[in-house]
């Protein structure tokens, strides 16, 4: 089976993974509110996802290992994630904020 499109070598994928990557780490610069943070993160970790089913996809003989190894890391990114919204919430109702901006005097 011959395919012609962009996404029949490696560099579509990884393209697009950058494209995620950068986007992530922009977003993670400059949001100020702790849900766009978490909304940046989410996506690093999708483009490192990708990144990893880009690689065992046109490298390894057998790609099921990276796919198992991307579903530990969703899972891990939902954890993540619940992890994360309980905290946000807890400073919610601490600050009645949620900007990362003036969470700076957190003391324990």
């Amino acid at each position: 089976m011959m395919s012609n499109g962009i996404y029949a070598e490696p560099a579509g994928y990884l393209l697009v993974a950058a494209f995620l990557f950068a986007a992530g780490l922009y977003g993670l610069v400059r949001r100020r509110t702790l849900i766009g943070m978490l909304i940046a993160g989410e996506l690093l970790f999708s483009a490192a996802s990708l990144n990893l089913m880009a690689f065992t996809r046109f490298s390894s003989p057998d790609p099921a290992g990276g796919q198992i190894f991307v579903l530990f890391i969703m899972g891990l990114a939902a954890a993540e994630v619940t992890v994360a919204l309980s905290v946000i919430i807890a400073v919610y109702r601490n600050h009645r904020s949620i900007a990362a901006d003036e969470l700076a005097e957190l003391r324990g």
